[in-house]
């Protein structure tokens, strides 16, 4: 798995919305604490346009985004945020130029597409917070360090509270993942994840609690479940109806489906769409550590 290079103080970072929209006064602060970390920002075209549900339409999505993969002095490129729209561009993106000089590709949620595309290629990328966290404050100042200690190549290490449902183990492995939607959607398709002998870590929002029940259906019908070293299951948060309408919480409705795997597996671990939000290396080897007292994630 080839990993882009560690940044330095006056690289170039570029912004872009292959997806949904953000307004450019959600982006101001994030634009204010890259360079008060001594980065350089350049902006998009698609960072504060609005198109129906996307900020462009895909021609331009995919235009804006090509030009910041091909751009030599751009050396990491921030989705401004996720949404939908990243499948209807992907396949049309050329990685040639990127190829010979490989660059971070941060986001989640509907990035998960782009990861699952880089994680096809042999590339490594950083599933991690995008522009509005940065309006998160003193709350949101832990997982902004962690972003900026993975592109400067510091190794980081994150701990969880123990949850009853985990089960107990440790693995070291390739870790791959995001948003459990996207994976799902993935399925049958070239971009779909290999996560056989890798650490799978998901997570989720606005769901209804019998989708999430389908969407785990699907995953493990195709295979997705089998063989894993391990599991994370991070933050499913605001879900569209109460647990009592299908009658399990979301972490129960997980557990049903995982329970049977000796592999070891951790539940509301600090990756979500809200707060807490690690970043995590998609394609880098961690260390997973799921005892009875706590839970520790480190890059090997």
């Amino acid at each position: 798995m080839i990993q882009p290079q560690n940044l330095q103080a006056g690289d170039i970072i570029g912004m872009v919305c292959p997806a949904g929209s953000i307004p450019m006064e959600r982006v101001q602060k994030c634009v204010e604490t890259l360079t008060s970390c001594g980065y350089q920002v350049k902006l998009g075209n698609t960072v504060g346009a609005k198109t129906n549900c996307f900020s462009a339409s895909d021609s331009e999505r995919a235009a804006d985004l090509q030009e910041m993969l091909d751009d030599k002095s751009v050396k990491a490129v921030l989705c401004g945020r996720g949404g939908y729209g990243v499948s209807r561009i992907v396949n049309e993106l050329n990685w040639s130029a990127f190829a010979q000089q490989p660059k971070w590709i941060i986001g989640f949620s509907d990035i998960t597409v782009l990861h699952a595309a880089l994680q096809n290629a042999g590339y490594m990328s950083i599933h991690g917070p995008m522009a509005a966290a940065f309006n998160k404050g003193a709350q949101g100042e832990p997982y902004i360090q962690a972003l900026k200690d993975i592109l400067e190549g510091t190794k980081t290490y994150y701990e969880a509270a123990p949850n009853v449902l985990n089960q107990l183990g440790e693995v070291t492995a390739p870790m791959v993942g995001g948003n459990l939607c996207m994976i799902a959607h993935l399925i049958g398709s070239a971009n779909s994840f290999n996560t056989q002998g890798k650490i799978l870590f998901i997570e989720d929002v606005g769901e209804y609690h019998y989708n999430l029940d389908r969407l785990m259906i699907q995953i493990k019908n195709a295979g997705l479940l089998n063989n894993l070293a391990g599991l994370v299951v991070g933050g499913f948060t605001e879900m569209k109806d109460p647990s009592t309408d299908f009658g399990a919480t979301a972490m129960e409705i997980i557990h049903a489906h995982v329970r049977e795997f000796k592999y070891p597996i951790c539940f509301d671990f600090p990756i979500s769409h809200g707060l807490p939000n690690y970043p995590i290396k998609e394609g880098a080897i961690y260390a997973l550590k799921v005892n009875s007292n706590m839970v520790s994630l480190n890059e090997a």
